[in-house]
């Protein structure tokens, strides 16, 4: 069976692609080339904001029509929140956010047999982690370990716990066991990703925490580096970055869920924490880790926010001097209690706003570039591109002019900014 495989969305999408293609492969399945019809059309898709279902929505309907006769598979938030909108646009195969050997194993029979099927749990009745292979798709030096799915902070713009259900860990043995695999198999860089990281383990005997997964893996990773996802602030304690900056192997990014800098929309948000002490997370992890890029996502012209909010959350979001910033206008999600919310910003204002901080962040940004230049970064090389292009330890691009380095991690001396990444030259061996 030939197939086409597209993800939409985060990192434990992207990882659970990697985990279905690994399936596919080893029941020797090949992916099409370039312009070949496939068998299968394989859609991962994606629901946290409006746009992103009208951008599986959108992917679905395009490969369907790119490939007569396949057959079309969907997974993943959006086919979980709307089976039935998935069926109305050619989706034969139709699972949401568990049970990935099965959807597998559906696809193969729908291929073979032009059998259909659907397969729709309920979320929350689920109490056991879906066990997937850390990896990557094929030809990758970073790989993806999945440790925590599952979300129960119930933001109130967000519809992903209704996807995703309640929390789920991975166990401590099992992501050592992983970690070790991947170190034998020779990938440099594994990143421990999930829905919500922060409150990994406490579905867990004993109640281990964040710290005491990465700390272990840290213990078994070998010469591979360690990066975090997307963690939210409350976890950032003065004993969290003691032990993980003790660990020696955490690569200096960290991303931290902000959504505003205003103190009166996080209430409404239904946040865990205000403004101070966000910065007080910001300032922690730049104590124990010098230089570390810190980078965050933003909400903008969420309900009820005034002219006045905005202006609080730029000059937050200044004061806090993000390496990067993904900017989002809030998107109306039915279901979730921001969408019952009075004084509903127009699209025009949530635009506007959003192209305020987008200015802002561009300028962060760039100065988080220019700073870096003049100083040694470890990068793990991925790509040859008129020389080798990877990423530093703080997730920015870098290029280099010596060719063949793909795989590799080496010490790079930045000697200047090209557009939007770093160009540097290599110094001695990263250890």
């Amino acid at each position: 069976m030939k197939y086409i495989i597209a993800t939409l969305g985060c990192k434990v999408n992207q990882y659970e692609t990697q985990a279905m293609e690994a399936m596919l492969r080893a029941d020797g399945h090949e992916s099409a080339a370039p312009g070949e019809l496939a068998d299968a059309v394989i859609v991962n898709t994606c629901a946290v904001t409006a746009e992103s279902g009208r951008k599986s929505r959108q992917t679905i309907r395009r490969l369907r029509d790119e490939n007569p006769g396949a057959v079309v598979a969907v997974s993943g938030c959006y086919s979980q929140l709307s089976p039935e909108e998935s069926a109305e646009i050619g989706a034969e195969v139709i699972f949401g956010t568990n049970d990935r050997a099965g959807f597998i194993r559906a696809v193969e029979k729908a291929a073979a047999a032009g059998e259909g099927s659907r397969e729709i749990d309920a979320p929350f009745r689920r109490r056991d982690f879906e066990r997937l292979p850390a990896g990557a798709v094929a030809g990758r030096t970073r790989a993806m370990l999945k440790i925590q799915d599952g979300c129960v902070n119930f933001c109130s713009y967000c519809i992903i716990p209704y996807t995703r259900g309640r929390l789920r860990s991975l166990p401590l043995e099992d992501a050592a066991a992983e970690t070790r695999r991947v170190r034998d198999e020779g990938y440099r860089e594994l990143v421990l990703t999930g829905i919500e990281v922060a409150s990994y383990g406490a579905d867990l005997p004993g109640k281990p925490g964040l710290a005491d997964v990465i700390e272990l893996a840290a213990a078994n990773a070998g010469d591979m580096r360690i990066r975090l996802g997307s963690l939210e602030p409350t976890v950032v304690t003065e004993d969290f970055c003691r032990r993980l900056a003790a660990t020696g192997k955490l690569c200096r990014h960290f991303h931290l869920s902000l959504q505003s800098g205003c103190d009166r929309t996080l209430k409404a948000m239904n946040r865990k924490y205000d403004t101070a002490a966000f910065f007080a997370v910001c300032e922690r992890l730049r104590r124990h880790f010098p230089g570390c890029a810190l980078t965050t996502d933003l909400i903008t012209g969420f309900p009820g926010e005034t002219d006045e909010d905005q202006r609080e959350t730029l000059a937050f979001i200044e004061k806090c001097a993000f390496a990067a910033m993904h900017v989002f206008p809030y998107s109306r999600r039915p279901g979730t209690p921001a969408d019952k919310l009075p004084d509903q910003c127009t699209n025009a204002v949530k635009a506007q706003r959003a192209r305020e901080a987008q200015a802002a962040a561009a300028r962060m940004h760039r100065a988080f570039l220019e700073q870096s230049v003049g100083q040694v970064l470890p990068v793990l090389f991925e790509t040859s591109e008129e020389g080798s292009v990877g990423h530093s330890d703080t997730y920015l691009l870098v290029k280099v002019p010596d060719h063949g380095l793909r795989g590799q991690l080496r010490n790079v001396k930045i000697t200047g900014v090209e557009n939007d990444r770093l160009v540097g030259e290599l110094v001695a061996d990263a250890t």
